[in-house]
């Protein structure tokens, strides 16, 4: 007898990445399986909330492994979290299936609970559904009263950086059809970085009371950077050649394009008072995570790009869902 969605949700869900621990009971007082979940916060902070749609040949390959797709999945989403300076705490998940494939099922439920575990997270309800494959996950986490980081704080005078390297993901995309033993080991690194993103958790937290403003780069630099700038009311200004280029993408002959528009890097863009740039590089040594300065605020509007030669640069735009 084929599953039912119940069955589904018991057998895949509520039982992996559903399954509260004894840490997670005094946050989350009611999970799956009754009409709303029930999280309690930590005394003294706010809940932030995020959500995304992912639709299979939209935003992941047709055809894409499970366990590949669970992890991507969940990662993105929980970036929205990390440039919030958010704490995560849990996650629901709208489930559309072409039909039910319990193979497929057991290995994006095993993969799941193990991006939820390393995330520090627990499914607490969802929906599942018959239709073209797509997945809509909303995160939830939390962080002290008046400490969120958001897109409309950055100030003239200000410093811009971003985090890791840019363009690697964007890169990946000429091969993610390409057999496994045709990849060159720097292409294997690449696809590693589209794959399985890194929320920047860590780095979120520890800017709370260091950034001015924030936001993940999930469509490109550029446009992400442009949506403080609007928000905050201010220009930016930044160098082609201080941008963070991987030794995997120089070889690959990544182009400036890529690391400008390409999109998909969940690195965080964030800015800063520039007085407080040693602290921004003493944070880079104790996270161990490449943090680059990439130019500044300026009064104005808009965002302006230039070379070595000191040349205005147009980039292309980055990704329009419409």
């Amino acid at each position: 007898m084929p599953a039912s969605e119940f069955d589904i949700i018991q057998r895949y869900f509520r039982e992996g990445a559903g399954r509260i621990s004894a840490a997670q009971a005094e946050r989350v007082r009611c999970g799956i399986g009754d009409d709303c979940a029930v999280l309690s916060l930590p005394a003294g902070d706010e809940m932030l909330l995020s959500v995304d749609t992912l639709v299979e040949s939209v935003h992941f390959p047709a055809n894409y492994s499970p366990q590949l797709l669970a992890r991507r999945a969940l990662a993105v989403c929980v970036s929205d979290l990390a440039a919030s300076g958010a704490s995560p705490m849990a996650f629901t998940l709208a489930l559309t299936l072409p039909a039910v494939d319990e193979d497929w099922l057991a290995a994006f439920s095993s993969s799941l609970a193990d991006a939820a575990a390393e995330f520090g997270m627990i499914l607490v309800g969802g929906d599942t559904t018959r239709g073209p494959l797509c997945l809509s996950l909303q995160v939830m986490g939390s962080a002290p009263a008046g400490q969120a980081l958001l897109r409309s704080g950055a100030q003239v005078g200000d410093a811009i950086f971003v985090s890791g390297h840019l363009g690697d993901a964007n890169a990946a995309l000429a091969f993610l059809n390409t057999e496994s033993s045709e990849l060159l080991p720097s292409q294997r690194e690449l696809l590693a970085r589209y794959h399985a993103p890194v929320p920047r958790l860590a780095l979120g937290q520890k800017l709370r009371n260091l950034a001015t403003a924030a936001i993940d780069i999930s469509d490109g630099l550029v446009a992400d950077l442009g949506h403080i700038l609007k928000a905050s009311g201010v220009a930016g200004v930044i160098r082609l050649s201080d941008l963070p280029i991987s030794a995997a993408l120089a070889e690959h002959g990544g182009s400036i394009d890529s690391a400008l528009s390409g999109g998909d890097d969940y690195e965080l863009c964030f800015t800063a008072p520039a007085s407080r740039r040693a602290e921004v590089v003493a944070l880079a040594q104790t996270l161990n995570v490449a943090l680059t300065e990439i130019g500044s605020i300026q009064a104005g509007s808009g965002l302006r790009c230039f070379d070595a030669q000191n040349n205005v640069y147009t980039p292309v735009g980055g990704y329009q869902h419409f």
